[in-house]
């Protein structure tokens, strides 16, 4: 499907840094020498300057071309390659010569796979911890289509932090996401959170909502035992991926923000320019109740 809207221009308070620097070659460089994915650049993402700069980056694992076909997301979508069994090793392998602390995995939707990727994330997360063991993890996982055994794969590997995303608000969610369902995005998270693992989530603003749909976001993720959440703003990739509603003032991702923590999550970033696994090396203390 072809939008008839064109693709909205920035607003002039909407600046992103320059993808460049030494740091940004030397990631690049490596992740494209050992084959390896970041949803930084599939997903062209808008903070790739500021995070490859400082040396971080989200991998992103299963291949690059997702089951799905969201019309939020740049990522590929198609008949996804065989797995490669030694994607593991090679991505563990980088995180080791990059010097990373802190690691965000994310992967595509492989519904095409008998349990969506499960055992191939905890083996990745396995591997990652066993070369680096004083790195810490955080996954951004998929659905799995609701199931908790194979949730409960990625939870007994023992990253740090487990994400899951709503992406929108629940109305929202039919008319941008495919196959998935707000509600089994929730369960997702609850589960998550009743093993006793810091569970995070995130939406993104311009596509329409209204702040008392944000507002009820945010109490159904409290209540799912959500202890992490990200606001940012929705920046259409191309004409084919559905239009920009409004682009959100600072001033308002500052609101959401405040009434967030005051609802009780222990950590809300809420801006623009976020997006999920930004800053996410601050999101792996936080209390676990």
């Amino acid at each position: 499907m072809i939008w008839k809207e064109k693709v909205r221009r920035l607003p002039g308070w909407f600046r992103m840094e320059r993808p460049a620097g030494g740091n940004y070659s030397h990631l690049k460089n490596l992740s494209e020498k050992n084959n390896l994915h970041t949803i930084c650049k599939s997903g062209n993402c808008p903070n790739i300057g500021e995070c490859w700069n400082a040396g971080t980056a989200t991998f992103m694992i299963l291949g690059d071309i997702c089951t799905r076909a969201c019309k939020f997301c740049s990522v590929k979508t198609g008949k996804p390659m065989p797995v490669d069994r030694d994607e593991p090793r090679r991505l563990a392998e980088s995180i080791r010569t990059l010097g990373v602390k802190h690691c965000v995995l994310t992967s595509v939707d492989r519904d095409d796979l008998e349990d969506g990727g499960a055992s191939f994330w905890a083996q990745t997360v396995r591997t990652v911890k066993e070369v680096n063991p004083e790195v810490t993890l955080e996954t951004l996982i998929p659905d799995f289509r609701g199931r908790q055994d194979h949730i409960q794969q990625v939870i007994d590997a023992g990253p740090e932090v487990i994400s899951h995303n709503l992406e929108t608000v629940k109305r929202i969610t039919p008319r941008i996401r495919s196959l998935n369902r707000y509600e089994t995005s929730l369960d997702v998270v609850r589960y998550i959170s009743s093993k006793k693992v810091i569970s995070k989530s995130g939406i993104m603003l311009g596509l329409g909502e209204t702040r008392q749909e944000v507002l009820e976001t945010m109490d159904d993720l409290l209540e799912a035992g959500c202890k992490v959440m990200t606001i940012g703003q929705y920046l259409q990739p191309t004409l084919r991926h559905h239009p920009v509603s409004d682009y959100i003032r600072p001033r308002i991702f500052g609101e959401y923000k405040k009434i967030g923590q005051e609802k009780g999550f222990s950590f809300v970033e809420s801006s623009p320019l976020v997006r999920s696994s930004y800053h996410a090396e601050r999101h792996i203390n936080v209390p676990i109740k």
